[in-house]
């Protein structure tokens, strides 16, 4: 896999490349996203949602670590394990169900569970840019 750095000027373009994203998403696609509090990994993920064809009003599962979004294409597995204790917790929850079932997995706070995150799945490292809006993803697919 190569780095590709993809500089987003606003959140038009956030979407369009999520939009874009999704026209590629195979079931068992696994989407890694690392970034601060506030880089946009939620909106990033709602985009791809819009693109998989979910109707859903996509939000934050901070304290479910996982939602299930089954109206579009495919079925989005929607994780945020920022407050995880450990990875032991992704077990319980059956994750390989997720990552290598029919949907697609996005994992937001991903480094928290790098060891499990399959080599193949999709990374991508949001950071700030330097005017506001902006951001920068470097993306490894």
């Amino acid at each position: 896999m190569k780095e590709k750095i993809i500089n987003i000027r606003n959140e038009k373009e956030t979407r369009n490349f999520g939009l874009k994203l999704a026209e590629t998403l195979q079931p068992g696609t696994v989407i890694a996203l690392i970034g601060d509090l506030g880089t946009g990994k939620t909106a990033l993920t709602k985009a791809i949602a819009e693109g998989l064809g979910i109707t859903d009003v996509i939000t934050s599962p901070t304290f479910n670590i996982v939602k299930e979004y089954d109206s579009g294409r495919l079925p989005l597995y929607h994780f945020d394990v920022y407050r995880l204790g450990d990875v032991d917790e992704m077990y319980e929850l059956g994750y390989e169900e997720y990552f290598y079932g029919r949907g697609v997995s996005v994992v937001e706070w991903a480094d928290i569970v790098e060891d499990i995150i399959p080599e193949e799945a999709i990374r991508i490292n949001i950071e700030y840019g330097r005017k506001e809006g902006e951001r920068i993803y470097k993306c490894m697919f």
